[in-house]
This record gives structure tokens, C-alpha cells and sequence, in this order.
């Protein structure tokens, strides 16, 4: 397996639109064309840029993930709209993947002490997947998400010797 995130672009969008999860996993997160709107509207305001990346092994496009920040920020590094393809689920995937976007994140702002993401209440899988990679509840919500947080400075995994 090689994980690797490449910016959605002209070239590989309508793949990207075409990953799915299944049926009952739609309720937990954004399909990839809502992910791509925000983008351009930005929904969370004008100062947060969105960078979606298509998360690939080798050469098959196996996932989806976003980066949302304000880089003049040490808190405001969000991981949003991630997961991988139905076809592609049980197979190392979503932890790598997350891995590559944590090490992607701390090696172009530096600034970064604390990435979060919301994780969907019922979302067991995911939630077991990002506790095991140090992010723990702020005890907030946004609707059925919780807000978790990855304290880099606390984090073994992922300090700043990437």
C-alpha cells in the first residue's frame, strides 16, 4: 500500500464525484460535491481556505479528504469531509490516510498546534480510528458531530520530527 493525497483538480474531479460510501455510512459524512462547494463558498467564512485531496494507492483513487485552516491560527487545522470509497473499506486505508493528511498539515504549517474534526455520533468505526491516532472530545458538538481534537505537542505519534 502507498497512500498518497493529490489536490482535486480539472483532471481528476469527476472521479472524485464518483466515490461513494455506503448506504448506511451517508448520514456521517458530506458527499464529495458538497466538500468541492465549500471550496468556493466558504461556509465557515472568508478567511478558512479548503484543499480537497483525493487519497490514492499508486495509481487507483481509493478516498476523499479536506483540509480546512486559518493559517494565521495555531488551532484552526480541520480535517473535514473524509473517507474512503466503499470498494476500498477494511483494507488500511483510513488510518494511513489520516496519517498522510496529519503529516501533511504539520510539515506545511509549522504554526499548527492542534488539528480537529468532527466525527458523526453513531460513527463508531471513525471514532475508534481517530482515538487511536490521539484525538480525544472537546465536549462540543456541531448538530450529531463531535468535535475532536489531536494536540500535537502531546502526541508521540506525531511530533514535529516527521
Amino acid at each position: 500500500m502507498s497512500v498518497q493525497l493529490k489536490a482535486v483538480t480539472r483532471d481528476n474531479w469527476e472521479e472524485a464525484l464518483a466515490l461513494k460510501v455506503s448506504d448506511h455510512q451517508q448520514v456521517f459524512v458530506p458527499s464529495v460535491a458538497v466538500s468541492l462547494a465549500k471550496v468556493f463558498i466558504k461556509p465557515d467564512g472568508k478567511n478558512v481556505e479548503y484543499l480537497p485531496f483525493a487519497i490514492y494507492d499508486n495509481e487507483t483513487m481509493v478516498g476523499f479528504i479536506m483540509h480546512a485552516y486559518e493559517e494565521s491560527t495555531s488551532n484552526m487545522y480541520w480535517i473535514n469531509g473524509f473517507f474512503i470509497d466503499h470498494i476500498h473499506q477494511n483494507k488500511g486505508y483510513g488510518k494511513q490516510s489520516m496519517i498522510e493528511m496529519i503529516r501533511w498539515i504539520l510539515q506545511r504549517f509549522p504554526q499548527c498546534q492542534e488539528i480537529r474534526l468532527t466525527v458523526h455520533k453513531e460513527n463508531e468505526l471513525a471514532r475508534r480510528l481517530y482515538k487511536d491516532l490521539g484525538f480525544f472530545p472537546l465536549g462540543q458538538s456541531v448538530g450529531d458531530e463531535e468535535i475532536m481534537k489531536l494536540e500535537i505537542s502531546k502526541s508521540s505519534l506525531f511530533g514535529r520530527k516527521i
